[in-house]
């Protein structure tokens, strides 16, 4: 029996998310340069999402960019940013084939403008998909996005169109990127790193974290099945007792 059959599609996690960590040391270990890592990273990004379509998951999340990666390299920058054009313009009729809707989170505004063009054309052109929302976590952290919602309710607060009592969690969640998704169940890392990494720091409260040696590259269907069997053989509690979860 194959991984993927142990698997109880009646538990699956609605929304994963995955921090794709170890291109860099995957190239290093070659003795190649990290871009050649991160070009290698696209062929895991896309057998991953086709694994979470075909087995029925609504949202997959990837953090492909932080506000951190900004201040690497600028070969390094540049060529992501390269990839990341040429790989959205490839692969928009494969989303469309697959009714897969393509989601951003984070400071796009910060991208090149060439980046920003094909985000917005492969959004608009898979906008009426129902299938798996794939969220790119692109130009984002956690504390960046935490920030700006505290701005904005301070606006609304200002001008009157919000009041302070009225504040609770669903009023945070609106006010964050992720307003439309629910949050992430199962948050898996690769390459061995035991840590978020400023990512849905909100959004993780509840999640089960699921950290892997297998680098980036090399991580494919099978490892995400083991991730979800990992998070299936779990009790999630809430705060509960077990006993009051089993009842």
């Amino acid at each position: 029996m194959s991984q993927k059959d142990k698997i109880n599609i009646q538990q699956l996690p609605k929304h994963i998310a995955i921090i794709m960590d170890g291109n860099g040391r995957w190239a290093k270990e070659k003795g190649e340069d990290r871009l050649f890592g991160h070009l290698n990273g696209v062929e895991s990004v896309r057998n991953i999402v086709e694994g979470a379509a075909e087995l029925g998951i609504e949202y997959l999340t990837l953090y492909a960019f932080s506000t951190e990666n900004w201040d690497r390299p600028e070969y390094e920058v540049t060529g992501l940013m390269e990839l990341l054009v040429d790989t959205i313009r490839k692969e928009v009729p494969t989303l469309n084939k697959n009714n897969i809707r393509l989601h951003v989170i984070g400071a796009v505004d910060m991208l090149p403008v060439l980046a920003k063009k094909e985000l917005d054309e492969a959004i608009a052109e898979t906008g009426t998909n129902t299938g798996l929302n794939l969220i790119m976590a692109l130009s984002y952290s956690s504390r960046w996005e935490i920030n700006i919602a505290i701005k904005n309710i301070a606006i609304d607060v200002k001008q009157n169109n919000l009041q302070p009592e009225n504040i609770n969690q669903e009023t945070i969640q609106k006010y964050l990127c992720t307003s439309q998704f629910p949050d992430p169940e199962l948050m898996i890392r690769t390459s061995g790193e035991y840590r978020i990494s400023n990512f849905l720091l909100y959004q993780l409260a509840y999640a089960e974290l699921y950290f892997t040696n297998t680098l980036w590259p090399d991580f494919r269907k099978e490892n995400l099945y083991e991730a979800i069997l990992d998070y299936q053989n779990r009790e999630r509690r809430f705060g509960k007792t077990s006993e009051q979860v089993k009842s």
